[in-house]
Order: C-alpha cells, then sequence, then structure tokens
C-alpha cells in the first residue's frame, strides 16, 4: 500500500487539495498582526455564507467535537436542563457532552437499527421544559440527515436554545441557519470544507448570547471570542494554529470559486450514484428513514452484504488504494460507509465503487462485475 496516494472515501478527514496544502507551507506570521486579522475577517465572513446566517461567527483551533462542547458548556449550567436527540453516535455525543455540565433529558432512538427521529417524542421531551435541544443534522455514523427544520420550530414553539450540529452538511448541503432558528451552530473543518482537521467553526444568535452562563468553559468561552473578535483587528483570544488558518482560508476561497450551489449539488449528485450503485450491486442501505429524515448526501452507509465479513470488505478495498469506513460501536462490522464529501471528483466516486465490486465479485458475492460502476456513472453524466 502507498501511504501518500491512499484515496480517503470516509465520513473525514477528506482529501486536501495541493493548494490548500502548499498553502499551510506559508511563513508564519502573527496571530495579532493585520495580515492576520485580515485573513480571519474573510474566513468568517465565507463560513456565514456557508452556514446561512447573519449571526457572529468565530473559528476554534479544535476539531468538531470541541465547537460542540463550546456550543453546550456556554449555555448550560448545572441547574439547566438539556434536551438532546440521539439516532446516531454524535447524538450521543452531545448527551454526554451534556452530563459535563447539567441535566440532561435524552430522546433515544434506537440507532443501532437506522431508526429516524420521531418528532412527536420531541416536542413531549420539550414540553416539559428546557434551556436547549441538541440535533445533528447529519449523523455519519448512521448515514441520515435529520429535520432541522422542523426541530427549529419546536425550539421556538417552546423557548428553548437550538443547536445544531452541521458538522458533515455546513459547505456541502443545504443549511439555512437562520431560516430555520438555529441559535448556536458547528462546523468541522476537515468535513465538507476540505481542509485539514483541527479546527472549527461556530455561530451564536443573540437569543443564546442573552443566555450565557456565568462561568463557561475557559478555553471555549464565546464571550473571550467576542471581544477578541471585535478588535479593529480581529484575532482569537488564545494563541489558533496559524497554518490550519492558511489552509481553511484556502478552502475557503475554493468554495467560493466553484460556488455554494453548485458544491452543495455536486455533493447530492455523489451521493446519489453512490445509492444508485449499492442498489444495482444488491447492497441495502442502512437507514430506516421516515416521513421527515433522508439519506445523506455526504456519507452513505450500507449493510455488509451476505457472503462477506468487514475485515474482507474493507481490507480488499484498501489493498487496492483506497479507505472507506466501518461501522461505529455497536455497528462495527455490521455496516459499511462510504463518505463523498469535499474536494473529491467524479473519477474518486467511479473508483470508489469499481473497488467494491471487484471485492465482492472476488469473494462471490455478485456474480459480475460492472453494474455498480455503470449505474453511478449513469447518475454522474
Amino acid at each position: 500500500m502507498n501511504l501518500e496516494n491512499t484515496l480517503l472515501m470516509i465520513p473525514g478527514p477528506v482529501p486536501v487539495a495541493p493548494r490548500i496544502l502548499r498553502a499551510m507551507s506559508k511563513p508564519i506570521i502573527g496571530h495579532r498582526s493585520k495580515d492576520f486579522g485580515s485573513m480571519y475577517s474573510e474566513c468568517r465572513i465565507i463560513l456565514q455564507e456557508l452556514f446561512g446566517t447573519k449571526n457572529d461567527m468565530y473559528v476554534i483551533s479544535g476539531s468538531g467535537s470541541c465547537a460542540m462542547e463550546a456550543a453546550v458548556g456556554n449555555v448550560i449550567g448545572e441547574k439547566d436542563t438539556l434536551v438532546t436527540i440521539e439516532n446516531g453516535k454524535f447524538g450521543e455525543r452531545f448527551r454526554e457532552i451534556g452530563e459535563r455540565y447539567g441535566k440532561v433529558r435524552a430522546v433515544k432512538f434506537d440507532w443501532t437499527k437506522g431508526e429516524s427521529i420521531e418528532l412527536d417524542k420531541v416536542e413531549s421531551a420539550l414540553s416539559e421544559g428546557a434551556k436547549a435541544v441538541t440535533l445533528v443534522h447529519n449523523d455519519t455514523s448512521v448515514g441520515i440527515k435529520n429535520p432541522a427544520k422542523e426541530i427549529g420550530d419546536l425550539a421556538r414553539k417552546y423557548g428553548a436554545i437550538f443547536i445544531m450540529d452541521g458538522v458533515t452538511t455546513i459547505g456541502g448541503d443545504e443549511v439555512h441557519v437562520d431560516k430555520w432558528g438555529v441559535d448556536i451552530a458547528v462546523v468541522g473543518s476537515q468535513k465538507c470544507i476540505g481542509a485539514p482537521p483541527g479546527l472549527s467553526a461556530i455561530s451564536v444568535s443573540k437569543y443564546a448570547w442573552d443566555s450565557i452562563v456565568e462561568k463557561p468553559p475557559y478555553y471555549m468561552d464565546l464571550k473571550a471570542y467576542r471581544k477578541s473578535a471585535s478588535k479593529e483587528s480581529p484575532e482569537t483570544p488564545y494563541t489558533p494554529a496559524v497554518p490550519l488558518f492558511f489552509a481553511l482560508h484556502e478552502a475557503l476561497r475554493i468554495v467560493k470559486e466553484e460556488g455554494l450551489e453548485e458544491r452543495i449539488k455536486r455533493h447530492a449528485k455523489f451521493a446519489e450514484a453512490l445509492r444508485a450503485a449499492a442498489e444495482a450491486m444488491a447492497i441495502e442501505m442502512f437507514p430506516k428513514l421516515n416521513k421527515f429524515s433522508r439519506y445523506s448526501n455526504t456519507v452513505t452507509a450500507m449493510k455488509i452484504p451476505t457472503g462477506i465479513d468487514d475485515k474482507k470488505l474493507r481490507g480488499g478495498i484498501k489493498e487496492l488504494g483506497i479507505q472507506v469506513s466501518g461501522g461505529q460501536g455497536p455497528l462495527e462490522g455490521k455496516i459499511f460507509r462510504i463518505g463523498s464529501m469535499g474536494n473529491i471528483s467524479k473519477l474518486d466516486i467511479l473508483s470508489t465503487v469499481q473497488a467494491v465490486e471487484i471485492v465482492l465479485h472476488r469473494n462471490d458475492v455478485v456474480k459480475k462485475m460492472g453494474p455498480g460502476v455503470e449505474a453511478a456513472s449513469n447518475v454522474l453524466k
């Protein structure tokens, strides 16, 4: 295996374009300088467009989980109740974070079976009173896109702060933070945006600002980020990962060059191609959808076909130079997942489908090679 040429088709981190890698090699600049302030300002403006918001925007030197904790830790105190919606691994993570800061009322769905969110159960939990509610817009552990608009409507109805993890939709799928009434939204750098891992961004509404706790997390104190960003030359309150800011800046410029609308269409088309290939190869999709849920447009979760196990399937694909993901936690060995986000190409999608088909054919799971690639190619015309 060539470690420098493995194609990452996992739900993040994603392949990083050469020009983004080159940006990271620039000489370090002072993080209190005008040059940094100018770069930071441009990043925040483009991020607002990706989020679909006019709310305050900040970048944190920390991954998406760091931003998730910032979202919860700044508004939930020990006497506050947080409603968490769990139909995947990352919905579960919100609960685990919430338990560190306050009281949690968890609305659980069996994500080991790919269950979708039922809105009546969420409303029942909110009707009992809660300061905030969390939602993972697109849970990559199960490949489901969840109903953000409808949860936003419920949050407004019951006066709860709406916290949304948009880590794997922002920059690659339709996200309308302001229209949906999202008070705090977060994204990671290494997903749809196409930058290396290590940074996250967070937007904060006026309603959320009015509800900030007295003692938020020190490093993730949003008031400190607001104060530093409001200076004549904007900055972060603590030393940022400057090379990663160079990378984020370049990645966001690529997003602007492609155009957000076109980028969203491309992500949707790639996911559609993977689903078509799965159907052609008789591979069953994992999520169980309902009226309000959708298949993810950035990761495709499928059941491992009968006649092959996880080790042979993903191991065989990796031998061909492509890495895909398996199941997490209780889903390990039961599903496999193909990421289709960031700055990838049609050829990357077709190569991945071909690799899956080759491995299945070698293990006598499919009778012939070709239908999967043909189905995907027809979508990508």
